[in-house]
């Protein structure tokens, strides 16, 4: 079973065409590597940036260990509370993918929901959730995502800010893009629902819900898992801007937005590596994602072919 599984991945496409792309394999190489070193944090990182007993302010703002002064225990230098950069860029990295997981899943559950309903009812329903994606468009989505921190922000009482703040995090970035998801699945739901398994389908009795589930769904699916791949490099950087701005994750709480946010204080006196490399994570990250969504997209394309 395992080997016929096999067999028909490796004689697929959509195998031959990532085998035949270099730049695909590349950037799946380089997204594995930065996935299993935030997933496999604990073992594989020197110090825990969260433990207080392992973290000395002695040794805050030392060099990579290459430079003078440098240390071999913290190969990339440490930040201004002592923790070693590369285990705050592995726990970072960790958070930030954790955030931008999350909100590309809300964000797609919440657009192809509704692009789903808005195809196939059409009407006023389908006039109301296309205005609300138009005005919602007119925004940047950045802006969208400030906006609904801040007010969630301020109804949240101050002592549970920082326990909500990753899920208000998760929340702002998803509902600030869900609508692509909604006009892509919309379009595929009216072209669809006008074939002749969907209507034979309603003959039978089936209902709505039913027929978006078995039937329409499944067949609009494609283009949604190219535009959650894409999707999930601007999360992961909205993430990190809005963490630069200082409105999303704790100061105290590495992601690779606070950490360059902190090290860009200390840019100009010389600590350039406290910001440096969390930012080499945070490209090499949003670069290899969307070189592979870019791939997954050609690929699936069958004009292209």
């Amino acid at each position: 079973m395992a080997t016929s599984t096999f067999s028909r991945i490796r004689d697929s496409d959509l195998y031959y065409s990532f085998t035949h792309s270099p730049a695909a394999m590349i950037s799946a190489l380089v997204a594995l590597l930065i996935f299993l070193g935030a997933v496999f944090a604990p073992l594989v990182a020197p110090h825990n940036p969260f433990d207080l007993a392992s973290v000395d302010l002695l040794n805050a703002n030392l060099p990579p260990a290459w430079l003078p002064d440098g240390m071999r225990e913290f190969l990339l230098g440490t930040d201004d509370q002592g923790r070693g950069i590369l285990s705050t860029v592995l726990y970072g990295s960790r958070l930030s993918l954790l955030v931008g997981f999350a909100s590309v899943i809300f964000s797609l559950i919440v657009g192809v929901s509704l692009g789903l309903i808005s195809g196939y009812a059409g009407g006023r329903i389908d006039s109301l959730i296309m205005r609300i994606a138009d005005v919602q468009l007119s925004f940047p989505a950045i802006l969208i995502a400030l906006l609904i921190d801040g007010v969630a922000r301020g109804l949240l009482p101050r002592d549970m800010q920082d326990r909500m703040a990753i899920y208000v995090l998760v929340f702002a970035i998803g509902i600030s893009g869900w609508v692509q998801y909604a006009r892509t699945v919309r379009g595929a739901t009216m072209v669809e629902r006008n074939k002749e398994y969907v209507q034979a389908a309603r003959l039978i009795g089936m209902r709505p819900f039913t027929v978006l589930r078995r039937h329409i769904l499944p067949n609009v699916l494609g283009p949604v898992l190219v535009i959650a791949t894409i999707h999930l490099a601007v999360a992961i950087i909205t993430e990190a801007t809005l963490s630069f701005l200082g409105v999303g994750i704790s100061p105290t709480t590495p992601s690779l937005g606070t950490l360059i946010r902190i090290g860009s204080n200390y840019l100009f006196s010389g600590e350039w590596w406290i910001t440096i490399f969390p930012g080499i994570a945070l490209v090499l990250l949003a670069l290899s994602v969307n070189l592979l969504g870019d791939w997954l997209r050609d690929a699936l394309n069958p004009k292209l072919r």
